[in-house]
């Protein structure tokens, strides 16, 4: 459902086509939310039939014609009550942590690489994180104001505290792990 927001409130800066809407996603709000391509047409589809877009129709000489999406005023009527009512809270998932709350029949040697592998990813994903103010410029030319780009930034604070915290934790495993606190196995 929030996919059909973030639509909206990009929509609400500036028409966009589908394939623009994936790529201004990706500068701007990949560290938090992800879409494939197909996601975006399918709910810009849901959208238009909701009343909340409408869409025109560019001729275009050497291409096939570009659909652009225009938010409506329904459409800001809907973003605005979302914006206003309460945060829509996710359910609370994480594959990782199943994955950590079994790994007792794994071998240390096995654990310790687990965790080895999450560090290595989350390392990966803050490195991603710290690019995104340079993307953020990119796709700032579209918004009205330094407003806006304070509240994205936010969001990017929130991922980097979020992320950092995370790779503490498995920092943390890793050396509880080298350190010999793993208890033995059953196998063991």
């Amino acid at each position: 459902m929030s996919l059909d927001y973030a639509i909206l409130g990009f929509l609400n800066y500036h028409p966009y086509s589908g394939y623009d809407l994936k790529k201004v996603l990706d500068m701007s709000v990949r560290h938090f939310w992800t879409a494939d391509q197909s996601q975006i047409y399918r709910t810009l589809s849901r959208l238009m039939e909701q009343g909340y877009l409408r869409m025109e129709k560019l001729e275009q000489d050497e291409r096939p014609d570009k659909k652009l999406y225009h938010i409506t005023p329904a459409g800001q009527a809907a973003l605005l009550a979302w914006l206003a009512g309460p945060p829509p809270l996710s359910g609370m998932h994480s594959g990782p942590m199943v994955q950590v709350f079994f790994m007792a029949e794994l071998s240390d040697e096995e654990v310790l690489r687990q965790f080895e592998g999450y560090a290595h990813i989350m390392r990966s994903v803050l490195a991603q994180y710290e690019q995104v103010p340079e993307k953020v410029d990119e796709v700032f030319n579209d918004v009205r104001s330094p407003r806006d780009r304070f509240f994205w930034l936010l969001t990017l604070d929130n991922g980097l505290r979020n992320m950092r915290a995370n790779l503490e934790w498995a920092e943390t495993a890793i050396k509880r792990i080298k350190q010999g606190q793993l208890p033995p196995g059953s196998s063991d």
